[in-house]
């Protein structure tokens, strides 16, 4: 499914942006692009999150840059506790901030932007609560707040989310493919997943298919869903006290001995040392 345009620029009004916090029952997904830059802060709940070819958790805390046009969406994880999710938001405009950008004392703020094309991912520790009294300010205060935002973020080192190879396809035809991909291992995961049928969704012979998704995301299909389902692995270890076999088949995998090669390849070490390093630390 293509990623869905999100109108923002009529939202914004006569706005120089949008900065504004919400609550929701929890994050569906939701897989969208809309040309304006975002600043996102997870204050409250849990989950996956999606940008580009990027799949990872999130929890609060979790704060991240998208540059315009950039696909993207959050999905909570399942739960049987009524709690909220919540999140403060930042959307400026190319128009609004390139205004700003040919100035000497904006150029760690205009290397941030170009550098966020496929995502960022920064620590809020220090800068957290000033994002989250931002839709609070007004006037002249609320635009220096911004810029003090981007200036800090600036200084940090973040870390990329989508791959060098998936920019390359956004804005074609090859967008499409990407998105009907990951939307079908997003929910098929636990299934056993055919590479001929994923290859038949998006009109591709097996060979040009391997071809294409190497080249897209820098991984075989295999790959992509082994990460997606050790993710969810991992959700379960910490969150429940299922058994460790039991884990490995609903999240998709065929045998315990696969699960456990697959998990020590990607974490470096037994999903049982996981479980039990995870627990010491609570």
């Amino acid at each position: 499914m293509k990623a869905l345009f999100e109108d923002i620029e009529s939202k914004k009004g006569n706005q120089a942006f949008l900065a504004y916090s919400f609550a929701i029952p929890s994050f569906v997904f939701k897989w969208h692009y809309h040309p304006e830059y975002e600043l996102t802060l997870i204050t409250q709940g849990n989950g996956k999150r999606l940008v580009g070819d990027s799949y990872q958790n999130y929890e609060v805390g979790d704060l991240v840059l998208l540059g315009p046009d950039l696909p993207h969406t959050w999905v909570s994880n399942p739960s049987k506790k009524k709690k909220n999710v919540s999140a403060v938001v930042i959307q400026f405009s190319q128009k609004f901030i390139q205004s700003f950008l040919h100035f000497n004392e904006f150029k760690e703020v205009s290397n941030l932007l170009a550098s966020a094309s496929r995502g960022l991912a920064f620590s809020s520790r220090e800068l957290a609560n000033e994002i989250i009294q931002l839709p609070k300010k007004s006037g002249v205060e609320k635009l220096t707040a911004l810029f003090l935002i981007l200036q800090k973020l600036a200084q940090q080192k973040p870390k990329k989310l989508a791959s060098d190879y998936f920019r390359a396809v956004r804005g074609t035809e090859n967008e499409k493919r990407i998105n009907i991909i990951c939307q079908y291992v997003q929910r098929h995961t636990a299934e056993k997943i055919v590479l001929d049928k994923v290859a038949a969704l998006v009109h591709l012979s097996r060979s040009a298919f391997c071809k294409f998704f190497k080249r897209a995301t820098g991984k075989t299909l295999s790959e992509y869903v082994n990460d997606i389902r050790i993710g969810n692995a991992c959700e379960l270890l910490i969150e429940s006290d299922r058994p460790i076999n039991e884990i490995a088949y609903q999240t998709g995998f065929e045998s315990l001995t696969y699960f456990n090669r697959i998990f020590i390849k990607k974490k470096r070490l037994t999903p049982r040392k996981f479980r039990e390093e995870i627990r010491v630390r609570k």
